[in-house]
């Protein structure tokens, strides 16, 4: 993703396949008030940035920051990731010291839980025994993303499911 505000609604507006006209439009400015924010020129009013978040479905710190937010959303179809293409984000840190990162594209996870084989960074882990990954690659297939699963334990173990 690009690092300026304008170059993401730049990049942000032809992932969605419009003109910026079309944005304009929508937004209620011109087509020039675009074209000098894409070009770095001026900013979007603050008053803006909330309906460009939701227009493009990000978060408004996405639109600023470049930086995915983990909350959790529901993508509309059309506006999807390739399910193959999406990872499933395991985080733990044990209260023993232990630190757990898998980050496993979703599609692989489906195979192995079809086949009934167990994934053993996840499987070996007491913080993630009662997570159910069926439930998760389901909520992913339906277009949720963002973090599903934060637990932080009495014991001190924090564990976190992210799907992105």
């Amino acid at each position: 993703m690009a690092d300026t505000l304008g170059s993401r609604i730049g990049e942000f507006r032809k992932r969605k396949g419009i003109t910026q006209d079309q944005l304009a439009e929508h937004i209620g400015v011109s087509s020039q008030a675009v074209s000098k924010w894409e070009n770095d020129l001026s900013c979007p009013d603050i008053s803006s940035l909330p309906q460009l978040a939701d227009y493009f479905n990000v978060s408004v710190d996405e639109l600023l920051r470049g930086e995915k937010s983990k909350v959790v959303q529901v993508v509309s179809e059309g506006e999807r990731k390739d399910f193959n293409k999406m990872l499933l984000k395991v985080s733990v840190d044990s209260e023993e010291g232990d630190i757990v990162r898998v980050n496993l594209p979703l599609g692989l996870v489906k195979v192995a839980l079809e086949i009934g084989t167990q994934l053993p960074q996840i499987s070996g882990n007491d913080a993630l025994k009662n997570i159910d990954f069926q439930a998760i690659l389901l909520m992913a297939e339906n277009g949720v993303i963002g973090k599903i699963v934060e637990v932080k334990s009495a014991n001190g173990d924090n564990v976190e499911v992210v799907i992105e």
